[in-house]
């Protein structure tokens, strides 16, 4: 090794030249940062910063943090910086005032792999792509006639479920399993035209929300991107994105084969498929809707619109078992409007205002996607009088939020009557309760995925009396929960039902 010492005197001038230009850059760098008013901040850890605080529960973990510092807090997640919000208040000025700021995604490596790169709705960064792709959703795929024209479906699905119930009445069901199945029923013959029932399509949508949820080491510490591909999470996520691709791309190959003209250009049996294939054609834009858009749009109905519904459902069940009276006023409304028929249809749920109900408070307790989707700042704004900087990951912990002692009273309490005569609803204007998010970025697929809870609920209670195996009581039931991407029971719910009738 050569010592400094042999080192010619016009390098060592040029190494003192550079030391001293670096120390004093940091000077005047720490300087400029000491007179920026951040938010509170925890202390960290060298390179792993924050992670160290957060368990397997992360919205629980922030919801410990934002109690300690107040309703805004940054934190660091190895070298990136992230502001957590946690009140009304800093989620309003983070989605409404400050929206346009706030409106991007950061690049996170599994999501961008499983999504064609972000090409998705979900995870594209904002800007005039995410605009074409989410008017395109909100136009064609998701708005009120659509979601009416898929009514049948809903109602048909629903039935299928109901009738298996009662095949084995008296015996231990797996509701959980029932309502997987059930929503990815739906959303199959809703995007895809058909049922694609069997191990291996299951499998797919399970590793799909599973990976979605999973920790990614480079995300947030890149010299370490190395750990994710030792543990051998960049190899599944690569080997379910070529499965789910090679899937989709034979439903696209069959769709665009298929020849279903009648009278008057209209294909018979629409399915989501068939519409974005309808507007690609007759696009006059200069906006290109290629295949990998959409496969990743129809990626994200599944990832939004089955495991968050399905879970949504199990969650109000496991309440209602836990609150009798609470199941018993809700069974007393069905039964008043369904007026003795075989099925309560959708029609009659505009009239339930105590289904209505029940679902808000279940939403509210166990918020489908508790941290929602991660935003990031595209620029530097003052926020709530902190100085927030351009490129800062934002998470907004929706599930602290819905469960506020300041805002709501018992606040960890199943009361469904809170939401009764209430002005409450889900289009994110109320930032006390924003289950599907707010702002540019809320969720486009509300209508949808609630007139499936609601229909589904309704006839649960309405055709079947629920209790626990073994006459467990049901404040014995196990409420324990697992997150990955949602907030799912961490054991399937699973119960013996009785018919009504």
């Amino acid at each position: 090794m050569v010592s400094i010492f042999h080192l010619p005197l016009f390098l060592l001038i040029v190494m003192l030249i550079v030391i001293l230009i670096y120390v004093t850059f940091n000077r005047i760098s720490y300087a400029t940062k000491t007179h920026k008013n951040k938010p509170p901040t925890p202390q960290k850890l060298p390179i792993i910063g924050n992670l160290h605080q957060i368990s397997s529960n992360p919205h629980r973990s922030l919801k410990t943090l934002t109690q300690n510092y107040g309703p805004l807090v940054l934190i660091h997640l190895g070298s990136v910086p992230v502001l957590v919000a946690s009140s009304a208040e800093s989620a309003r000025e983070i989605l409404k005032t400050h929206d346009l700021i706030f409106s991007s995604r950061p690049k996170l490596k599994i999501p961008d792999t499983l999504t064609y790169g972000s090409k998705d709705i979900a995870f594209s960064p904002y800007g005039d792509y995410w605009r074409q792709v989410r008017s395109i959703a909100v136009l064609h795929l998701l708005n009120s006639k659509r979601v009416l024209l898929f009514r049948h479906v809903r109602e048909e699905e629903t039935r299928v479920m109901i009738n298996t119930i009662g095949e084995s009445c008296g015996s231990v069901v797996n509701l959980g399993e029932l309502l997987i199945s059930l929503t990815n029923n739906i959303v199959c013959r809703v995007a895809l035209g058909r049922k694609y029932e069997g191990t291996k399509f299951n499998d797919l949508l399970v590793r799909f929300t599973y990976l979605l949820g999973c920790f990614s080491v480079g995300n947030y510490i890149p010299w370490l991107s190395w750990v994710d591909r030792l543990s051998g999470l960049e190899a599944k996520t690569k080997k379910l994105f070529d499965e789910f691709d090679e899937f989709l791309e034979d439903v696209l190959e069959e769709h665009v084969n298929q020849k279903k003209m009648v009278a008057g250009g209209e294909k018979q049996g629409q399915d989501l498929f068939d519409i974005l294939l309808e507007v690609q054609r007759e696009s006059t834009t200069n906006f290109i809707l290629n295949r990998d858009i959409m496969k990743a749009a129809i990626m994200d109905l599944f990832a939004a619109g089955t495991d968050t519904t399905a879970t949504s459902i199990e969650w109000a069940m496991s309440e209602l078992i836990r609150h009798p009276r609470v199941m018993k006023k809700l069974q007393q409304e069905v039964k008043e409007i369904g007026h003795g028929k075989s099925m309560i249809n959708e029609d009659d749920l505009d009239q339930m205002k105590y289904l209505q109900a029940v679902l808000k408070e279940t939403l509210r307790l166990y918020t489908p996607l508790p941290l929602l989707i991660s935003h990031q700042s595209t620029q530097d704004v003052k926020l709530m009088g902190y100085d927030i900087a351009e490129g800062t990951q934002v998470i907004i912990n929706a599930w602290a939020i819905g469960r506020d002692p300041y805002v709501w009273e018992e606040a960890d309490k199943f009361r469904p009557e809170r939401f009764l005569n209430s002005s409450y609803d889900y289009k994110g204007i109320n930032f006390e309760f924003i289950p599907f998010g707010a702002g540019r970025r809320g969720c486009p697929g509300i209508q949808f995925a609630t007139i499936v809870s609601e229909l589904v609920l309704a006839n649960l209670v309405y055709k079947y009396d629920f209790s626990l195996r073994d006459e467990a009581r049901g404040e014995e039931l196990d409420m324990s929960e697992i997150t990955g991407l949602t907030l799912r029971r961490k054991s399937l719910l699973q119960v013996v039902a009785t018919p009504c009738f």
